[in-house]
């Protein structure tokens, strides 16, 4: 069986391996649903005999492409980007001829950057193929990866909307609506009360209750899908934001698609679910007389295609223009003579990319290919977009560009907070000498942001807010202030060993915070705590993860130079090193435990008690310690006056040494006199250094 390449993809492979040839690295910018990943696949039949390395978001959306095509592939190695990051050492041992990068736009995270930055500085002989929907990283600077990754060395690209005038991919029908709007009208009434201005409040609240109307005179959802859903056994996915947010969904079932089909066949799709495989076969499978509807969170969103998508439905907000591309080119297919429906019901419209500029890029391709689309007429009657909510639209647009000018406003006195402290770490209650609620703004930006609320936060608000140090995870704001405290003792200390009950002179509970990061990497594990980023920060300031095994360290070290020195671990309990280590009563410590007493005590590992050994260390229970230490005094005794005559009332270092030897002598003549252990061994260690039993 052979690759057959659609015509479009044909001349893109043509492409590919004459740059291949020439510069060694080659990318092909093509939308989603026009089978660029065959061009890769093609590129590894007709190279056999050379070793591909295969990279992709996942080893789902790999998985799925091999199966669609039936066919096996013995010279690639798959490996996820993650997994290449949590195997950078094996990176040397690959030695692949062929790198592909499949949705390489995802090379230019931060820690899968790395490691890809690696591959390809090891490998720099290895020719590179590189595919993607998009080469810009919109929300990150509008970062260029194919000028990054691939130097500027495009094969191929061709826009959603030429693919559509090109009849590549079917004209969709997009249907415009909202299945709710009272928290997003809440939120808007929220913004509208910080306003400054009470003239500014009143006539856009005014607005905001016109906007309120129009939206309840709209169509609901199970008129817009009856309406819609022409084919009434088709198959659509469900875009959701999360977990919750599509169980909360899925009870809306029987109200919004009832009309459509009064018993839907529901499946579901995401990352987590052990089920997915499942759930995914039984979905592309059924062919039943039913609706069939597949909810799905993230994971469909790049890399995996399904043929014979009659729809999607949009129902996670986003300001992704790459995951909004990425989720309608679900339902367009290459080849496919179906018209698929679009139901935007989240107002993606108003985001960083909306339908009007996939219907710009329509108008520009027409201009270019004329003939393979038609008469001009033909293109307005065939690309249809159904808006249900015009009049509120208008009405949203109006009310937006009047909070954008208080946007601005709130901008300014950010601009001015960073350039006062130099980052954006604002507390949640402040509130400017002018009344402007700052803190509570900035929180506002983030959830608009990760698409928790709507808002008007467009790509250039976003790139303005990174020019000021925007950190849009409030938990990255809190890292990075808790970093920053941890640098500052570890300049002020060089160390990290942090007591528990430590604050910073700010107030901060930094103590409190250590403890709880080291309670957080004990039970869940140090990749799963934090990230490699993370790890790497830590790690450059030493960080202590285990006080007690890094106390242990410390303490071994010192045993180690007392043997290096005397020879023996003969040490005293009361013996304090030179630094003020209690170096004796460590050694009497782990020397009960490890003869099973004091078991909540040091905790000692097979490994360590082996290289406490390794220098001399006995395992002794307590009173053949004390006896031991008794005896060593005695012994050093005898070695400076040559006899063991000690007076009774002799003391050194503590010990009543008079008074024992004393006791030794009653104890060998009355045996049951006294409760000390004395046996042959004892007898002879003191015979050999002069006692005197009489």
């Amino acid at each position: 069986m052979s690759i057959h390449l659609f015509e479009h993809n044909q001349k893109a492979y043509e492409a590919v391996t004459e740059m291949l040839e020439k510069d060694g690295m080659a990318a092909v910018i093509h939308p989603t649903g026009t089978g660029k990943s065959m061009i890769a696949f093609k590129l590894v039949e007709e190279h056999p005999l050379n070793h591909f390395l295969w990279l992709s978001p996942s080893e789902y959306i790999y998985q799925t492409q091999v199966e669609n095509l039936n066919m096996k592939f013995p010279n690639i190695l798959f490996m996820s980007y993650s997994r290449l990051m949590k195997n950078e050492d094996c990176i040397e041992t690959l030695h692949p001829d062929y790198i592909i990068l499949d949705e390489f736009h995802r090379c230019g995270a931060r820690e899968w950057g790395k490691s890809i930055k690696k591959l390809l500085d090891t490998y720099p002989d290895a020719r590179r193929l590189g595919l993607s929907a998009t080469n810009i990283r919109y929300l990150d600077n509008q970062r260029n990866m194919a000028k990054e990754i691939f130097n500027g060395k495009i094969a191929s690209e061709m826009t959603l909307g030429e693919a559509i005038v090109r009849e590549i991919l079917p004209e969709p029908k997009y249907v415009i609506a909202m299945y709710s709007y009272r928290k997003e009208l809440d939120q808007l009434k929220k913004r509208i009360q910080t306003l400054s201005n009470q003239g500014l409040v009143a006539e856009n609240q005014k607005l905001l209750e016109q906007l309120r109307r129009a939206l309840e005179q709209a169509d609901g959802l199970e008129q817009v899908f009856q309406k819609h859903m022409e084919k009434k056994d088709g198959k659509y996915i469900v875009f959701c934001s999360d977990k919750e947010h599509m169980d909360e969904m899925k009870e809306q079932v029987p109200v919004w698609f009832g009309q459509v089909d009064s018993r839907p066949h529901i499946y579901t799709a995401f990352y987590n679910d052990t089920a997915t495989d499942k759930e995914f076969a039984a979905f592309k499978k059924d062919d039943s007389g039913h609706l069939k509807l597949l909810f799905c969170i993230d994971m469909l969103n790049e890399g995996v295609h399904v043929d014979d998508v009659d729809g999607v439905v949009l129902l996670r907000p986003t300001v992704s223009p790459i995951i909004y591309l990425q989720q309608i080119g679900r339902a367009l297919s290459a080849g496919s003579k179906k018209t698929p429906v679009i139901f935007d019901l989240v107002n993606n419209f108003d985001s960083l990319c909306c339908i009007d500029c996939l219907k710009n890029e329509m108008e520009e391709a027409f201009v270019l290919f004329p003939t393979s689309y038609g008469e001009r007429a033909h293109f307005s009657d065939r690309f249809r977009i159904i808006d249900e909510t015009k009049d509120s639209r208008i009405l949203f647009r109006k009310l937006q560009a009047n909070l954008s000018s208080a946007w601005d406003t709130y901008y300014t006195a950010a601009r001015q907070w960073y350039q006062e402290k130099g980052n954006l770490r604002i507390p949640k209650s402040y509130v400017t000498s002018t009344g402007l609620t700052l803190g509570s703004w900035i929180q506002t930006q983030r959830r608009v942001y990760s698409g928790a609320v709507t808002g008007g936060l467009t790509e250039e608000k976003v790139r303005k807010l990174n020019e000021i140090g925007m950190i849009w995870d409030a938990r990255d704001q809190s890292w990075n202030n808790a970093l920053a405290e941890l640098q500052t003792y570890f300049n002020e200390h060089g160390n990290l060993d942090i007591k528990a009950r430590y604050e910073t002179p700010d107030g901060f509970k930094l103590g409190r915070w250590v403890c709880n990061l080291r309670t957080k990497v004990r039970t869940k594990g140090l990749d799963q705590a934090l990230t490699p980023e993370q790890q790497q920060q830590l790690a450059e300031l030493g960080m202590i993860w285990d006080r007690n095994s890094e106390k242990w360290e410390d303490y071994f070290e010192a045993a180690e130079n007392y043997y290096k020195t005397h020879g023996n671990l003969d040490v005293m309990t009361k013996y304090v090193t030179e630094n003020g280590l209690p170096l004796g009563r460590w050694l009497s410590e782990i020397s009960h435990q490890a003869c099973g007493e004091n078991q909540d005590q040091i905790s000692l590992s097979e490994e360590q008690l082996k290289r406490l050994r390794s220098i001399g260390f006995r395992q002794e229970k307590k009173t053949d310690r004390q006896w031991n230490e008794k005896y060593m005094l005695a012994r050093n005794y005898y070695e400076t006056y040559g006899n063991l005559n000690i007076p009774l009332s002799y003391s050194i270092n503590g010990v009543r040494l008079g008074r024992w030897i004393a006791n030794v002598r009653s104890k060998r003549k009355h045996p049951a006199s006294s409760g000390m252990v004395l046996g042959e061994e004892r007898i002879r260690q003191l015979d050999s250094i002069g006692m005197n039993w009489k």
